[in-house]
């Protein structure tokens, strides 16, 4: 006899996805709790630069707390007006707790405009997304985008915290308990999940070919502001894994770095008779996003 829904896990996951009373007076409670705990998370300095911080700014937390509310509704129009109502509220009221903790004051909203418009397309997605309860090929259709956007999240995650751990490591965990956790309860009979395996396995072996570690792109002055003519021209030292342009000339010289991967590397820019010596780095900040220093030799 198959015990499998008399798991404890099992049913923890039956009772998250079908089973919560996801009334109204549940969604706004839900929208409120939601925006007081990632406010949090942006305001207090012991998250900055963390994955509790990404909350704020990214969108795989805001995928777990929709699919909760479109597995527990009982229409596509439910689901779209709860999950649009869910962000309508949540998403400002983030902005509104950080007014009085952020020198920019009344002016962070202009952040706002992001998410105001994820909460538009939220309706239509919702509405769409509420078919994952079939559990049927179409669930896996609607499913498999949002699989490919986890795993791009969570690699990219996973090798940041293997460059400079624990950073990111809780987004990493975090995107891979949404993968295994979306195959396990709406990807039902063995094809279902192998597909749902299979979109991971292909989304990863297409990072491995097609993507670079790094993909920056950034105008950085010289520090020692070097008043160049427009004759000045760049030698690079090393392997090259960085593209260096002069943008600007002047006391005010602008160059423009491209980078494909993390590392260090001389270069000289030469202007008749001068030469100006530089170290160029790039780096990965603590909360994952690749930086760019230069400094002189």
């Amino acid at each position: 006899m198959d015990n499998t829904e008399n798991r404890p896990e099992k049913g923890l996951l039956n009772k998250l996805y079908g089973g919560l009373n996801m009334s109204w007076t549940a969604v706004i409670i839900y929208a409120v709790v939601s925006a007081v705990i990632t406010a949090a998370f942006l305001i207090l300095p012991v998250f900055s630069g963390t994955s509790f911080e990404r909350m704020g700014t990214f969108l795989e937390a805001w995928i777990f707390l929709a699919v909760i509310i479109m597995a527990n509704c009982s229409t596509p129009m439910e689901s779209a007006l709860k999950t649009f109502v869910y962000f309508l509220i949540s998403q400002p009221l983030i902005y509104l707790i950080e007014v009085p903790f952020t020198d920019m004051g009344w002016g962070i909203f202009r952040y706002y405009t992001y998410w105001f418009i994820w909460t538009l397309i939220t309706f239509p997605m919702a509405y769409a997304g509420w078919y994952i309860n079939k559990k049927n090929w179409l669930s896996v259709l609607i499913f498999a985008p949002v699989l490919v956007f986890l795993t791009l999240t969570g690699w990219g995650a996973a090798e940041s915290c293997i460059r400079n751990f624990p950073n990111l490591l809780v987004t990493a965990l975090f995107c891979g308990m949404q993968i295994a956790v979306y195959i396990a309860v709406f990807f039902q009979g063995w094809k279902r999940k192998a597909v749902g395996l299979l979109t991971v396995i292909v989304t990863i072996i297409a990072i491995l070919i097609f993507t670079s570690p790094v993909d920056l792109n950034a105008a950085v002055y010289l520090p020692d502001e070097p008043d160049l003519s427009g004759e000045a021209y760049i030698i690079t030292d090393g392997d090259g894994f960085a593209e260096l342009a002069l943008e600007s000339f002047g006391g005010d010289t602008l160059i423009r770095v491209r980078a494909r991967k993390y590392g260090t590397m001389d270069f000289t820019v030469t202007d008749g008779g001068k030469e100006y010596r530089y170290t160029l780095t790039v780096y990965e900040d603590e909360g994952g996003h690749p930086q760019v220093r230069i400094t002189v030799r």
